[in-house]
C-alpha cells in the first residue's frame, strides 16, 4: 500500500513539474512578444470600424501560425489559435480564411513597421556585434523557393517563355535527333513556379535585415536597388555582395544614398587607373567610368581595389571606402568571408524551417506565407 501511495505522489510531482515548465515557457513567449510589439507601433494606422481584432493580436496569431510544424495550413492555424488563447486569452480570428484575408490586406503595411522595430531591438541587444569597426555590414543575396503548381502560382511566378529561347541550356547539350528521341520517351515538365527572395542580412547578428519577394525571373540587383531606396539603414552601412552586384548605376545609387559597398569583381568589370582624379600615390585606387556614363557626362566613381586570399583562391574585392584606416585589408577579408552566412540563412529557411516548398496554392497567399516565414525566423 505504501508503494502505491509513493508511486501516486511521484506521478503528481512529475505532473506539477511539467505544468510549471509549461507555465514558464508560456510566460517567456508572452514576455518576448510584448518586448517585440511595443505600445504605439501601430498607433498611426487607421482600421475599419468593423475590425474586431487588434494589430498586435493579428501579428501574434500570424507568428504562431507560421511557427507551427503542421504540414497543412489549416491545421497550422488550429494550432496557432489554441496557442493564442493560452497566451492572450483569445485569438484574433477564428478561421483560417479570415487570417489569410487579413494578412493579404495588412502584410504590406505591417511588415515595414515590424522591420523597423526589429532594427531598434537589434541596436539594443547588438552591442559589439552590431558593427564591424565603423560599419554596419549588410550582406545581399538571392534565392528561390518553390510553390505548388497551380494556375494562380504559375501566372504570378513563372517566366512565360522559360526554356523556349534559342540560348536555352538544353538546346546546346544535345543534337536535334537525340533530343527528339529523348523527349518522345520522357517529356520534360515545365519549371515549377518559384518565388525569388532577395535578402539583406546583418553579418554581425546573423539576422535578416530586410527582404523583397518577386517572380522567379526577378532581378536581385533591382530588388536591392528598391530596398536601398525605400529601406531603413543605419549610418555607415556597408553593403557586402558577390560578383553579381556590379555596375556603375548600381554602385552610384549606393553612394548617392550615403552608404558604401564591398563587392567581388571579375574579368567582366572594366576598371581604369591613373585618370588623375585622385592622388597618384594612393595604391589600389581605380575608376569605374563606362562609356555610357561618359556620354552622359557623369563623373567616374573613385574606388579601391584590394586583392586578398579567401581560402585557396585569390579574389579581387572592390570597395567605395578609400581610407584604409576606416576599412583595413584584414577587415575586408573578414567581412567577405562572413558574407557566406547569408547562404546558411537561406539553407535554414528552406531545410530547418521547411520552406523549400511553400504550401499556399494562391499566389497572394504564397507571398504572405513567405513574408511571415522570414519574419518568423
Amino acid at each position: 500500500m505504501s508503494k502505491a501511495k509513493s508511486a501516486i505522489k511521484k506521478r503528481a510531482a512529475r505532473k506539477r513539474r511539467k505544468q510549471r515548465k509549461q507555465d514558464d515557457n508560456t510566460k517567456q513567449i508572452r514576455d518576448a512578444i510584448q518586448w517585440l510589439l511595443s505600445p504605439g507601433i501601430f498607433d498611426r494606422l487607421a482600421f475599419h470600424g468593423n475590425t474586431s481584432w487588434l494589430a498586435a493580436e493579428l501579428v501574434v496569431l500570424a507568428l504562431l501560425w507560421i511557427w507551427s510544424d503542421s504540414s497543412k495550413l489549416t491545421e497550422a492555424f488550429d494550432d496557432a489559435r489554441d496557442h493564442s488563447v493560452k497566451l492572450l486569452g483569445k485569438a484574433a480570428l477564428t478561421t483560417y480564411q479570415g487570417l489569410a484575408g487579413a494578412l493579404q490586406t495588412w502584410t504590406p503595411t505591417f511588415m515595414p513597421l515590424l522591420q523597423i522595430r526589429l532594427h531598434e531591438l537589434m541596436q539594443q541587444i547588438g552591442r559589439r556585434h552590431l558593427r564591424v569597426g565603423l560599419w554596419v555590414a549588410i550582406a545581399m543575396d538571392g534565392s528561390r523557393a518553390t510553390t505548388p503548381r497551380t494556375v494562380s502560382n504559375e501566372q504570378a511566378f513563372c517566366a512565360r517563355n522559360y526554356g523556349k529561347g534559342k540560348t536555352a541550356k538544353y538546346r546546346k547539350k544535345k543534337t536535334k535527333g537525340l533530343r527528339r528521341r529523348k523527349n518522345a520517351q520522357a517529356k520534360t515538365q515545365p519549371q515549377a513556379p518559384q518565388i525569388w527572395i532577395t535578402m539583406m542580412w546583418h553579418l554581425g547578428l546573423g539576422m535578416p535585415w530586410c527582404w523583397k519577394l518577386g517572380p522567379s525571373n526577378a532581378s536581385e540587383r533591382q530588388h536591392v536597388k528598391d530596398l536601398i531606396r525605400s529601406g531603413h539603414f543605419l549610418k555607415n552601412t556597408l553593403f557586402v555582395g558577390d560578383a553579381g552586384f556590379v555596375g556603375y548605376e548600381f554602385w552610384k545609387l549606393i553612394l548617392d544614398q550615403k552608404h558604401d559597398f564591398l563587392v567581388r569583381v571579375g574579368g567582366n568589370v572594366r576598371l581604369l587607373e591613373s585618370l588623375g582624379f585622385y592622388t597618384k600615390q594612393k595604391k589600389g585606387i581605380v575608376y569605374c567610368w563606362p562609356n555610357a556614363a561618359m556620354s552622359k557626362k557623369q563623373p567616374p566613381l573613385v574606388l579601391r581595389l584590394v586583392k586578398c586570399r579567401i581560402g585557396h583562391k585569390q579574389v579581387c574585392l572592390l570597395t567605395s571606402v578609400l581610407d584604409e584606416s576606416k576599412l583595413r585589408c584584414k577587415e575586408i577579408t573578414k567581412l567577405y568571408e562572413r558574407r557566406w552566412g547569408v547562404e546558411l540563412e537561406f539553407r535554414a529557411l528552406k531545410q530547418t524551417f521547411e520552406r523549400r516548398k511553400l504550401r499556399s496554392r494562391k499566389s497572394e497567399r504564397a507571398l504572405v506565407e513567405m513574408e511571415w516565414s522570414i519574419f518568423g525566423m
